[in-house]
């Protein structure tokens, strides 16, 4: 079937919409992904606060001994997905050491807590076994709900003893090419970071002081894992806006090709016509 030219216009707007909704696409994950980074800075403040909190608490208090290998051997993995696709093989980098992270335990209680509706579909596809999902935040001020959400379904599996080890497996922004992935310790809580420091005057307590160092221990692990998923925020938009130059380079060329393919066409259909004319006036003229 002979193309058209109207056929080859129809093409050229389609396009011309496929390369707006990717721009647009691109510039809502710029914005995301500066929010998220703007949103980092007053996390690790609070982190810093918390930290120097538990150098005071640790000249109050030795810290508790760490759990032997005897010891609630199950090993939790939290896997920080994407939510959304458009964003390349983000997921799959993350699973690939979040399995990584599983293999390297040894232990024979394994559970994988998935963050991020791409990544669970992801991980279904490789017959990974998911013990708990959550969607991923859509906007970075809401890093905090989700990391309660984590919290809440980890300490569960710590408080009924299914777990004595977890792991936080997350990408990082700031990557121009290959995605970075980090596999982080969350529990058992490494004490050994926090050197001790006794402040000039004794603080006044209202906890033994085992208890208050615990208690804010958890409240750094909550500080890490509001900073991973603000990070893996971050670094999910800016996958997506990676995959999104590239299908704009792809979407260009593709449009260029068919305009210079419109030209073709209207160049024929102006010859034909010009033919034709012709070729009506030469028929008059001998009738005559």
């Amino acid at each position: 079937m002979t193309e058209r030219l109207s056929d080859a216009e129809a093409r050229i707007a389609s396009v011309q919409q496929i390369s707006s909704v990717i721009g647009a696409m691109r510039g809502i994950a710029a914005v995301r992904a500066r929010e998220a980074r703007e949103h980092l800075a007053g996390i690790r403040a609070y982190a810093q606060t918390l930290a120097g909190a538990i150098g005071q608490a640790l000249a109050l208090a030795p810290p508790p001994p760490s759990a032997g290998p005897e010891d609630h051997t199950g090993h939790a993995v939290i896997a920080l997905c994407a939510e959304q696709g458009f964003a390349g093989a983000f997921s799959a980098h993350v699973l690939d050491e979040a399995e990584k992270a599983i293999t390297a335990a040894g232990s024979a209680d394994n559970a994988l807590l998935l963050v991020g509706a791409r990544g669970l579909a992801a991980a279904v596809e490789r017959g990974l076994a998911v013990s708990w999902s959550t969607p991923m935040v859509a906007h970075a001020n809401l890093a905090t709900v989700l990391a309660n959400r984590i919290a809440d379904a980890l300490y569960a599996r710590l408080d009924a003893g299914r777990t004595g080890r977890v792991t936080v497996v997350h990408a990082l922004p700031g990557t121009t090419v290959a995605l970075r992935i980090v596999t982080r310790r969350l529990v058992p809580f490494d004490y050994g970071r926090f050197p001790a420091r006794a402040g000039a005057t004794t603080p006044l307590l209202t906890l033994p002081p085992p208890v208050l160092l615990a208690r804010i221990a958890e409240e750094y692990v909550f500080a890490e894992l509001c900073e991973a998923v603000t990070l893996s925020f971050a670094a999910e938009n800016e996958a997506r806006m990676r995959a999104m130059l590239v299908a704009r380079t792809n979407v260009g060329k593709t449009l260029e090709n068919l305009q210079a393919r419109a030209r073709q066409l209207r160049q024929e259909e102006i010859t034909s016509e010009i033919v034709e004319l012709a070729g009506g006036a030469a028929a008059s003229l001998s009738a005559r």
